[in-house]
């Protein structure tokens, strides 16, 4: 065995401590979540059931178990890259990933919490350029973790679209 491979040997994770890494990128995912959620729910009922809305808007039901799915994508995203390439490797990667994550709550907070569709219009273009380099970036680490953020790109693209269109009718 050359130095190099006993090196990787080192610092590859133990299945202990990838089991470890995949809870925290879960509970750190879901915590986001949760936060977003908790700025949106109590909004649903009154303020966002009285905004005009294009005819496509899906039903309030659909946004839980899509978003739901799609933090479960993110977080073993990051998990696999951080699996792949260790923290210090992956260190812009997982760090854009926290920054679309941080982004992500803020347009729950701002288009539900604060009730501004127009401040986070502004908002989710941001979201949706930092999802996008966090998947460039998590392909130069694991291009399964790079596919498992473009169906979050995506929606967030569809997103985007509707965030203007309800901004559109309620100006």
């Amino acid at each position: 065995m050359n130095q190099s491979e006993t090196t990787q040997q080192t610092l590859a994770p133990t299945t202990a401590m990838q089991i470890v890494g995949l809870v925290i990128s879960v509970a750190i995912c879901f915590s986001c979540a949760a936060i977003g959620s908790a700025a949106t729910t109590p909004q649903l009922a009154d303020w966002f059931a009285n905004l005009q809305k294009p005819t496509w808007n899906p039903p309030n039901w659909v946004f839980a178990p899509v978003w739901t799915t799609l933090f479960a994508m993110m977080a073993v995203a990051a998990w696999l890259v951080w699996r792949k390439s260790g923290f210090r490797n992956s260190r812009l990667a997982l760090s854009w990933f926290g920054i679309q994550l941080a982004l992500n709550v803020g347009w729950s907070v701002l288009f539900f919490g604060c009730q501004q569709p127009g401040f986070a219009l502004v908002e989710i273009v941001l979201l949706w350029l930092a999802i996008a380099i966090t998947a460039s970036l998590f392909a130069q680490h694991s291009k399964l973790a790079a596919g498992l953020l473009l169906p979050y790109l995506g929606w967030v693209s569809f997103a985007s679209v509707l965030n203007f269109a309800i901004w559109s009718l309620n100006r």
